[in-house]
């Protein structure tokens, strides 16, 4: 395999990539930049809408709860078998055909399986098993509660609003949210529910772009389509709660080899980087920052090899160009700490689970992705020389870097979040590992077996790797169901924003949360204008009303000042005349409470006591792990004699301010 230079440049006709360094091996289906970007948005909506109608088709059916039945799992299964034993079987024939024999419907069909077989694996392997159910994966555990109230809100109101804090700019990055919400308001259903359709979209979409961008990068459909495939399946595997993260991940790869490109002169490749880089800063921060590092290491390689500024510059210009189009959502944040607003209490890098405190190996582990990897690692070492693979093998090492400095942080009481870039690692590897495989048939054979490698032969060869690679294939996805299995029985257990169980079972107390939200609005109160006091999470993550506190401190503003506040319910808890405590939430530095959600008894009940009304905060307690632990805060019952009208709800007391 050998670099080609300038020539690409005259054979394509393409003045801005006269410094394109390409793969022989792989210029068969190179795609023009002309049918490279139609390629791009075809996928990208084509993606995207196949995932929206399979939605729909898939919860119009009865299908069974995932956990209770063999029957979804086994129409999952019948899907991706069919799905990649169709996508490999026309890739083969397009393949051996060559250019010159195939007919053109052979090629018109081959490019659309192929260019939807992303979105079409998304649906098989996810979107089947949460047919029976309206939650995403995890249902609204953890960390899917600040999410869907994220969604929640963004869905309830245009603009870049804070989850939680009224008033506030927004911190976390508002732009998967923020389309989200457009996608709800133009379906016509609430936020949480808004979570499955837009995360299936989300996946489906960037899998089925990785198609068109590895194959105007690498220049063969087969081989972009593998790389696609196999990266999406790992991402369901391993990172699908998170959709809008796992989108970016997958795109780091491509991002290296374009910056890399980019740095020595390809306009256009310095273009992508900086929609990449700049759509990522409003989709995810630790991606985006970790991307950014790899184009400012991949710049001092190209400084220093080069002896010339000009990468430099280029740099300059794709950080400019990125930051621009991430300031359409962090501009708000910024200027107003720029304008000298306080901030405190938020610890979002305060997380330092088992996966943190070791490097990630994943060409060690003792499966089919762990063999691609290790392949990966031999073919990044074997081919360090060519542009493409040093621009990778420079990216796993920064990624590497960053999980190590990550380490090295928490001496300091902090963490760089490394864990969370196992993901990319993986992709990285796997990118490789295809590359190498490709690179395995196509040169393999002519190079140590010459005698044999006539076209017979080679396509044996081929009719081996393929049936190979298509069982391995198969045997990886579809035991993505399995590898998900606790995250999808949690979509079926949660109670969801209707008050029920998608399983069937009671629902926890989570149904009383419409009659909570509808005493506040019979009370005359506005979701947009209101502010409540409340530690149900689910309550605040499926209504739409503000928060005084946030869930915990981790995902909280730090405009917000999440420890002072917690200062600040503490002092409230012991206050015991009703006059004082209306006092001090007026005098506090944040708009108090207009409403407070408790638990408790809003009347004596039986003749006895009522007993205080109680409320949980959330402490960090990081470096423990878990990293945070809740406490109750009991309010005397007499507090609430003035001031406030109280209605039981349930096991909730729903206190309204007069």
């Amino acid at each position: 395999m050998a670099d080609k230079q300038d020539t690409n440049a005259t054979k394509h006709q393409e003045p801005l990539f006269v410094d394109d360094d390409r793969y022989e091996i792989f210029d068969d289906d190179q795609l023009s930049l002309k049918a490279g970007l139609l390629g791009l948005v075809a996928a990208l909506f084509g993606g995207a809408a196949s995932a929206l109608a399979a939605w729909f088709v898939l919860h119009r059916l009865s299908l069974p709860a995932f956990g209770g039945s063999q029957l979804t799992r086994a129409v999952a299964t019948a899907a991706i078998v069919i799905i990649l034993v169709a996508t490999t079987v026309l890739l083969y024939f397009f393949a051996t055909k060559g250019a010159d024999n195939r007919p053109r419907w052979l090629t018109w069909l081959t490019y659309l399986v192929s260019y939807l077989s992303p979105a079409a694996l998304v649906i098989a392997a996810v979107g089947i098993p949460l047919g029976s159910t309206k939650l995403w994966l995890d249902g609204l555990s953890v960390d899917q509660e600040f999410r869907t109230e994220y969604l929640t809100r963004m869905t309830a109101e245009f603009g870049l609003h804070d989850m939680s804090y009224i008033d506030v700019a927004s911190y976390y990055p508002a732009g998967w949210f923020f389309l989200g919400g457009r996608l709800a308001n133009l379906l016509g259903i609430d936020g949480w529910e808004v979570f499955q359709p837009w995360s299936l979209m989300t996946l489906a979409a960037a899998g089925c772009i990785l198609v068109p961008v590895w194959q105007r990068l690498g220049g063969s459909l087969p081989v972009a389509t593998g790389i696609a495939l196999v990266t999406t399946a790992v991402a369901l595997a391993t990172v699908a709660d998170e959709p809008y993260a796992a989108a970016v991940a997958m795109g780091l790869p491509a991002m290296s080899v374009m910056a890399w490109r980019g740095l020595g002169g390809a306009w256009s490749a310095m273009i992508g980087v900086i929609v990449f880089l700049g759509i990522s800063a409003t989709f995810y921060t630790l991606h985006t920052g970790v991307g950014a590092l790899i184009v400012i290491v991949l710049a001092l390689v190209a400084w220093a090899s080069a002896r010339s500024w000009m990468p430099v510059l280029r740099l300059a210009v794709m950080g400019v160009g990125s930051m621009v189009i991430a300031a359409t959502v962090w501009g708000p944040y910024v200027w107003a700490v720029l304008s000298g607003k306080p901030r405190s209490g938020a610890t979002a890098t305060h997380y330092l689970p088992a996966d943190g405190a070791q490097l990630y190996l994943p060409m060690f582990a003792a499966s089919v992705i762990g063999v691609v990897c290790f392949v990966g690692v031999i073919w990044l070492l074997v081919r360090a020389t060519e542009p493409d693979a040093r621009a990778m093998g420079l990216a796993t090492l920064v990624l590497y870097g960053w999980t190590v400095a990550s380490m090295i942080a928490t001496l300091v009481g902090q963490t760089l979040l490394g864990f969370r870039l196992a993901a990319p690692i993986t992709f990285m590897l796997l990118t490789a590992g295809v590359f190498a495989l490709a690179d395995a048939r196509l040169n393999g054979v002519e190079r140590y077996w010459p005698q044999a490698a006539s076209p017979r032969v080679a396509r044996k060869v081929t009719s081996v790797m393929a049936a190979l690679l298509l069982l391995a294939g198969i045997g990886y996805a579809q035991s993505i169901p399995n590898k998900i299995h606790g995250a999808i029985d949690l979509a079926h257990t949660d109670t969801d924003g209707n008050g029920e169980r998608a399983d069937r079972f009671a629902p926890n107390s989570g149904t009383w949360y419409a009659e909570v939200d509808r005493t506040l609005r019979d009370a005359g109160l506005v979701p947009s204008e209101t502010v409540v006091l409340s530690d149900e999470k689910n309550f605040q993550a499926l209504y739409p009303w503000y928060s005084f506190q946030a869930l915990t401190s981790h995902y909280a503003n730090p405009l917000g000042e999440f420890d002072r506040r917690n200062e600040a319910l503490e002092a409230w808890s012991k206050i015991k005349d009703p006059d004082q405590l209306i006092a001090a939430m007026d005098a506090a530095p944040w708009r108090g409470p207009d409403a407070i959600v408790l638990r408790g008894e809003a009347k004596p009940v039986g003749g006895k006591d009522a007993g205080p009304l109680t409320l949980d905060i959330a402490d960090d307690i990081y470096p423990n792990n878990p990293n945070v632990i809740f406490r109750n805060l009991s309010f005397a019952r007499s507090v609430f004699d003035k001031h406030w009208n109280l209605k039981q709800v349930g096991p909730f007391v729903v206190a309204i301010r007069q």
